[in-house]
Order: C-alpha cells, then structure tokens, then sequence
C-alpha cells in the first residue's frame, strides 16, 4: 500500500458563503447551521481517491472582501484551493473574482489547482448566480467548477474529492480528461 500523500487545501471565499459548512459536512459529516464568524480553522481527514489515501490538511479562511489584504499564508505550502461563493450572493460572486487575482498574484503563478464552488444551490428562490456562469468563469481560470450545497453530505465530499483529481492532474498523477489515450 503507498503512503498517504500530504496535501494542505485553503477554502476561501467572501463572508457567510458556507466555507466553514463545507468543510465542517465533509470532515464531520454535519451541516452546521448557526453562523459564527471563522478567524481560520484547520481540519484533517484521510480520504481514499483513485485507490491512494491522502492525509488532507483543510485551511478554512476568514471571510474575505475585495479590500483584504490576502494573507500570504494561504498561499505558502498549498497544494490545491477551493474558491467559494453562494449562488444567492452577486457579491460573493464578485470577489471571488478578485480573490482569484489575488491569489495568483501572491503565488506567482499563471494556474494553481483550483475548484470554484458555487455553494447554497439548495436556496431555488434565492439564487441570483445562473451555473453557466460559474462553469464559464471556473473555464476561464483553467478550474474545475461544481455547485454544492453544504446541507448535503454528497456534495461536499465531492468538491474536496476534485480538488484532490485536480491538485493530482498539476502533478502529473492523473490522465486530463481530454488527453486519452489508447494503445492499439
């Protein structure tokens, strides 16, 4: 059996988008619906992907604004960031753009595994952000894009699985999905 592999994942975002219930369902399997400001917490959890176990170190953020100052700790020794906004916020929206920027500028890097999570896809109503959007922003950073909702377990395990498959694919570990190839 390989070892676990390392990897430290920032979750960033604009205030009471659901980072911390995001990671809180996929550590704990809870929905948390009270809201407590988060200064920075820091999770672990082994999870199994493709048959190889990674020991994940999860960093959930301070809500950010477009005027934060972006720490230069969540860009030290991350592997992989998940970027969340709420479906029901154009604001959130908005400043995960910047936060990107941002992002990319404090690692100096043109790319870095990236999921953009559009998050509270269960508030129908409320929604204000189409998923065409999200998807054609994600596509233009070179990022995987999925809508969650925190309230449901299914969906949370699957963003932190694909930041996993996207965090591997920068390394070279996995095959791009539009890279087959066959042996004839």
């Amino acid at each position: 059996m390989p070892q676990p592999k390392y990897r430290k994942i920032a979750v960033i975002g604009y205030r009471s988008v659901g980072k911390s219930s995001l990671t809180i369902q996929f550590v704990e399997g809870q929905f948390v619906d009270s809201y407590d400001p988060t200064i920075e917490n820091t999770f672990n959890k082994m999870v199994s992907v493709n048959g190889q176990d990674f020991n994940l170190q999860l960093v959930d953020t301070a809500g950010q604004d477009e005027y934060s100052i972006f720490p230069q700790s969540h860009s030290m020794d991350i592997h992989g960031y998940v970027l969340v906004y709420a479906v029901t916020s154009m604001k959130s929206f908005e400043v995960v753009q910047v936060l990107h920027d941002k992002l990319l500028d404090m690692v100096g890097k043109i790319q870095v595994p990236t999921v953009l999570v559009g998050n509270k896809k269960d508030l129908h109503m409320e929604r204000v952000i189409k998923p065409e959007e999200g998807k054609k922003l994600a596509h233009s950073w070179g990022a995987a894009f999925m809508e969650s909702s925190a309230k449901e377990n299914e969906t949370a395990v699957e963003v932190f699985k694909r930041i996993i498959l996207e965090m591997e694919r920068a390394d070279g570990n996995v095959p791009s999905e539009d890279k087959k190839c066959a042996v004839m």
